[in-house]
């Protein structure tokens, strides 16, 4: 764990890496607000952390958004997926197993610019699928990254006290029929797709997360080691 520190770690320090392995979503989610006060009080450093989290779809702050869930309370049942109302940004969208969902927990407050941070972040996603061959980019009018108007990755963020929180979700090799019971983040001029469908082979999700890891590193400009927490 990283000790407490008197002062608010600087941005040249490391930025921890925190693998969380499977969690609910809302345990996950009440870990992160933790986390988020504790880098308020500066006792506790800027820190990616990585997770899979079991079958949910979570309904972000958009508007409109719960109008997205197609499936029954049935079929959720039928698939052993939960829906849960999140105070992040977007639409709907899912989380399940296979698939990376990465939550930034870091200080804003020497550049106070989401925007930026936004793209930053995108930036770590596609240095990372580029590594394995996938060329991603950004879509015009869209949040996440895109092979053509194929999603490969969601992104929906929340700030408090310019502390993130939430952050992205990399499809590696999620089940892709989950996606059927929403219509995911709103996308009506497009589909949803993973690292495993387009690359036609299993993928070491070990591989991806450390691989987020180093990238995330060098995008926000901190190259000191990393250190490992659970």
């Amino acid at each position: 764990m990283t000790p407490p520190n008197d002062s608010p770690p600087t941005p040249e320090s490391s930025i921890d890496t925190a693998d969380w392995g499977r969690t609910e979503y809302k345990d996950a989610l009440e870990r992160q607000k933790a986390l988020v006060d504790r880098r308020r009080s500066g006792t506790a450093a800027d820190t990616l952390v990585l997770t899979e989290h079991a079958a949910v779809y979570t309904i972000g702050m958009r508007k409109g958004a719960d109008q997205h869930l197609i499936w029954n309370e049935a079929q959720l049942k039928s698939q052993g997926i939960t829906v849960v109302r999140s105070n992040r940004g977007g639409d709907i969208t899912y989380h399940g197993p296979g698939q990376i969902v990465g939550y930034p927990i870091i200080s804003l407050q020497q550049r106070r610019d989401l925007h930026a941070y936004l793209r930053d972040l995108e930036e770590v996603v596609i240095r990372t699928l580029s590594n394995f061959g996938l060329k991603t980019a950004r879509r015009e009018g869209k949040t996440g990254i895109w092979l053509d108007e194929r999603k490969i990755c969601a992104i929906g963020v929340a700030v408090r006290s310019w502390i993130t929180y939430h952050g992205f979700a990399l499809n590696v090799s999620p089940d892709m029929s989950h996606f059927s019971g929403i219509v995911p983040c709103g996308i009506t001029d497009g589909t949803v797709t993973s690292m495993q469908a387009e690359l036609g082979k299993t993928i070491d999700l070990g591989a991806v997360k450390a691989c987020l890891a180093v990238e995330f590193q060098k995008v926000f400009r901190n190259t000191a080691p990393t250190h490992e927490q659970s």
